[in-house]
């Protein structure tokens, strides 16, 4: 992979107000998503005749937003909610953790947040049968998987008399979660040779599949040392950010055996402004590599650097709506072509063929604060990037 150069241009030098916009927005922007009545926030704000409807609760995204919010707290910045109140509702029944993948986000979000309520909760979490218990764990789930190890990974990292306790279990997680990936890097949804599903769907990934391994990865390589994970994670994102689009979009599936992109939309905005930046950053930090052109390629995206030339961010309603995918008239065509056999089909759909999805939903702005708090008044992008 080439290096990145910093270009003179003016998206280069409002780079840093792009941040702190995206950063204010999202505190504002969340103040509507949450029940205050129970304490949790919602599934998604979504736009129609009537103006933004709040829909539903979601324990899941919920601890994705107090990740956030708890890096703007670490970036001195004042959350606009009661996050203690917020965790004790997380906290007090965890009956919603039914599968692996939620019980790695809480594991996560108490070994940042509140390390020290780990022992107590143990006991009601069964650690040592989750991968037998849940589908997710037995079918090989990618994704699921992923945040599994990072939560076992920051819960290490928390406690490193832990470790060796946790060890057996965190190596277990890893090595079935590498099993999905492909050769050239990238990580298909599950396991092909654990279930009938996997057989049939298991080898394509989708950006999910590819940057939450990553950041897990790359957290694992802290925890224990893994010299093996941080080149895995490093393959990964080097091959995500070969394939990254002409505008910096982050293309929606990959075949992992086949090392390709087999459907570029949706083009979700939160893969641009916050999965794609806080997995790169979370391993550049962890490998000491800089994957800046990438990350600010991505972010500038969402203002009308994009296929329909429409600016996402919607400062009125304090939202960044959710993505541009294609119309049922596009799939139709896509379909007919092969799915995702010729290039031009995957990546560069007629603008009429494409719409906007408007609706938003928390932990989008959540993991945007989780990347970018930290940076919002001292980005600085650099000139140096990832090498093969």
């Amino acid at each position: 992979m080439t290096q990145a150069r910093v270009a003179t241009s003016p998206r280069v030098e409002n780079t840093a107000a792009t941040v702190n916009r995206f950063v204010n927005l999202a505190v504002r922007g969340l103040v509507p998503m949450f029940d205050r009545q129970r304490q949790l926030f919602c599934y998604r704000l979504k736009k129609t005749d009537q103006g933004m409807v709040r829909e539903d609760i979601s324990h899941r995204y919920t601890a994705m937003t107090l990740l956030g919010l708890h890096q703007l707290g670490q970036a001195g910045t004042v959350s606009p909610f009661d996050t203690e109140s917020i965790l004790q509702t997380l906290l007090s029944d965890v009956s919603w953790v039914d599968n692996i993948g939620d019980l790695g986000v809480l594991l996560w979000l108490c070994a940042v947040v509140c390390p020290q309520r780990l022992s107590a909760l143990e006991p009601r979490l069964r650690l040592e049968t989750a991968l037998k218990r849940f589908q997710g764990a037995r079918q090989g789930a990618t994704m699921e998987l992923a945040w599994f190890l990072t939560g076992l990974s920051y819960w290490g990292q928390a406690y490193p008399e832990k470790l060796p306790r946790l060890e057996a279990l965190a190596f277990k997680t890893y090595d079935t979660m590498t099993r999905n990936q492909g050769d050239r890097g990238f990580f298909g949804h599950l396991s092909t040779s654990r279930s009938l599903s996997g057989l049939a769907r298991g080898r394509i990934g989708s950006f999910a599949d590819q940057v939450y391994p990553i950041y897990a990865m790359a957290q694992f390589s802290k925890a224990y040392q893994h010299e093996e994970a941080a080149d895995r994670a490093l393959k990964c994102a080097v091959g995500i950010c070969e394939v990254q689009g002409p505008l910096g979009q982050w293309w929606w599936h990959y075949d992992a055996p086949g090392g390709r992109v087999t459907e570029g939309y949706p083009v979700f905005s939160v893969h641009q402004h916050a999965m794609g930046p806080m997995t790169l950053f979370g391993l550049g930090e962890a490998i000491n590599r800089n994957f800046d052109e990438w990350i600010y390629k991505g972010l500038h995206w969402i203002n009308s650097d994009n296929e329909l030339g429409y600016d996402m961010e919607d400062a009125s309603r304090c939202v960044i709506w959710r993505c541009i995918f294609r119309s049922r008239r596009s799939l139709m065509k896509y379909f007919r072509a092969g799915f995702g056999r010729h290039s031009d089909t995957v990546q560069h759909p007629h603008p009429g063929d494409l719409k906007i999805l408007f609706e938003c939903r928390p932990y989008e702005l959540g993991w945007l604060l989780y990347a970018f708090s930290s940076r919002a008044r001292k980005h600085s992008p650099r000139a140096d990037g990832p090498t093969d």
